[in-house]
């Protein structure tokens, strides 16, 4: 039976990218006997740029896209407000900086179709949610030319870059918490709340979606940092809720990641401050994606000081 997808976009100020995010997704190639129609939902989560508007005057040439829109609350409530006005019985979840392949939608439906007939072994019905690959760019022109690297490996069970799932299952788990109101784990903390359910994760790399950022500069380093902390907080929300061993490595608080990251921080002696000239030079060098895998080093010292210090709050 084909399926009918939601796509399910919260986007906050980020016009440009998220032009090319629909125009790809308007652009898109599949069969008819594996999906029967799609729509694209975009909830702005209260930009102040020319979100609105845009959509409005390019609404001709945008027929699936559907436009909601609140005050700016953060994606997990924007996703929330995206599942209860879709349509479809499968959603799929991306982020508005996502360049997605003209068989983005065929891929997964592939893999959905595939995983529910399974080889009778298995009885899984739509007890499965299939996971797409992201590569990370930085190339704003063509962004879909970056080749897949080491970087892009992800181990999450759930993760909301690019994953479909049926959207009865979402109503089952009870949607994002959206006490996750800061940097970080809505979508990972639902997934605890998913497997619980008993659903399995379906990989489909075929599913392809470019993750566009703007390439790395000292002057996105207290942003960064600022994020980080904020990571941490939202991970102490996520042991609270689910207390196990597995979440708080997952959060990175443990004695391993004290002892990794403040080793290889050297106690944070190298810093954004002390690493300034060496990360500078690596930019200058046209290697600023290294630069920024370099810096993550003391980025990851302050997400580990975040989590003890907001846990220690909590006591």
């Amino acid at each position: 039976m084909p399926v009918f997808f939601s796509v399910i976009i919260p986007t906050y100020n980020r016009l440009p990218i998220l032009q090319k995010c629909l125009l790809a997704l308007e652009s898109q190639e599949y069969d008819s006997n594996l999906i029967e129609k799609y729509e694209i939902i975009v909830v702005d989560d209260g930009s102040t740029d020319q979100t609105i508007s845009w959509l409005t005057e390019e609404k001709a040439s945008l027929p699936h896209v559907k436009l909601f829109t609140q005050n700016h609350k953060g994606a997990g409530s924007a996703r929330n407000l995206g599942v209860e006005k879709a349509i479809g019985d499968w959603i799929i979840f991306i982020d508005s900086d996502l360049v997605v392949t003209s068989s983005f939608l065929q891929a997964h439906s592939q893999a959905i179709i595939k995983a529910q007939k399974n080889d009778g072994k298995t009885a899984l019905g739509d007890r499965i949610f299939t996971y797409g690959a992201v590569i990370n760019t930085c190339n704003f022109d063509n962004p879909t030319s970056e080749p897949y690297k080491i970087t892009d490996f992800s181990a999450a069970y759930f993760a909301t870059g690019n994953v479909a799932i049926a959207k009865k299952w979402l109503l089952e788990a009870g949607l994002f918490d959206t006490m996750f109101n800061q940097y970080g784990w809505e979508d990972l903390e639902l997934g605890v709340r998913l497997k619980k359910l008993g659903l399995k994760l379906i990989k489909c790399p075929e599913a392809v979606g470019y993750h566009w950022h703007p390439p790395f500069d000292l002057q996105q380093i207290p942003q960064l940092i600022e994020k980080e902390i904020e990571r941490g907080k939202m991970g102490v929300l996520f042991y609270q809720k689910h207390p196990s061993y597995e979440v708080k490595m997952m959060i990175q608080m443990t004695w391993i990641h004290r002892l990794l990251w403040g080793t290889l921080s050297l106690g944070g002696r190298l810093n954004e401050e002390t690493m300034k000239p060496f990360l500078q030079w690596l930019i200058n060098q046209g290697k600023p994606q290294l630069a920024l895998e370099i810096a993550r080093i003391f980025l990851n010292w302050y997400n580990v000081k975040g989590v003890y210090s907001a846990y220690q709050e909590t006591k």
